[in-house]
């Protein structure tokens, strides 16, 4: 435990050393001093980013190369700063530049949980984010100008391959599922944290996942957020599935549907 402000304000209590939060604090402050402007900086990418997001970047390619093949759409189900939701955009436009029907869609309320189930609850962990509102990110306008830029730099990029959808996950999904009929999808990425949302997204997005597709946990035996882990055990069966992970991160885990 350490009293100090963690400069990544969404880091889970009480599991980063004092160490950590001053390397944190260090990096950001070498970021904002280092020679170079922010796009010679951005450029230069693994100078400023932490091993832990290398790890997740690396993470989120192997799986979406798992799901190249397949085809349909990737469903992002909690979105918060936009990393995942980006990252499979721009793994899109490199590694299938012409995949004119795969969409990337990213589903939040961007004003935090809606609500807190009797399933997210744990009887010795706590957290202070579980709570109506909790892991808030206002990140909706900043993810709209980021899918702007990227389109200026892709291959085929007037045709629309990003979208947020804004609103809780149990109106947003079925409404977006009624315009959208013809959805497959290729890769769903339930990063939710809580019960009721991940049921809700498994209960629609299963029925039009083929075999081959791939489901992404990022809380799955999560001792801080058991909702998860409930939701997947009813809608789908932790016994029909055979989880796997990375060795080198240390939350996502994923199922591929046989």
């Amino acid at each position: 435990m350490n009293d100090k402000t963690d400069p990544s304000r969404f880091r889970q209590d009480g599991r980063s050393t004092g160490g950590e939060v001053d390397y944190r604090a260090e990096l950001g402050s070498f970021f904002a001093s280092a020679a170079g402007n922010n796009v010679e900086k951005l450029e230069n990418f693994p100078c400023y980013v932490p091993r832990q997001s290398i790890a997740r970047f690396l993470c989120l390619t192997e799986l979406f190369k798992m799901a190249l093949h397949v085809q349909g759409d990737i469903m992002e189900c909690g979105v918060n700063w936009g990393g995942g939701l980006m990252t499979f955009a721009q793994l899109s436009a490199t590694l299938e530049p012409v995949n004119l029907q795969r969409r990337i869609v990213g589903f939040d309320t961007f004003s935090g949980f809606a609500g807190i189930s009797e399933q997210d609850q744990h009887e010795v962990v706590q957290t202070a984010e579980r709570r109506p509102h909790g892991y808030q990110a206002d990140s909706y306008a900043d993810l709209q100008r980021a899918i702007s830029l990227y389109d200026a730099n892709r291959f085929i990029g007037h045709i629309q391959k990003v979208e947020l959808i804004k609103g809780d996950v149990a109106h947003s999904v079925p409404a977006y599922l009624e315009r959208e009929p013809q959805t497959v999808v290729s890769l769903l990425h339930l990063d939710l944290d809580l019960y009721e949302p991940t049921r809700v997204c498994l209960r629609h997005f299963l029925p039009r996942m083929p075999k081959g597709s791939v489901i992404v946990f990022d809380e799955l035996n999560n001792r801080t957020w058991p909702g998860e882990t409930l939701a997947v055990m009813e809608e789908l069966g932790l016994n029909r599935l055979r989880i796997q992970r990375f060795t080198y991160e240390p939350h996502v885990s994923y199922a591929i549907l046989e």
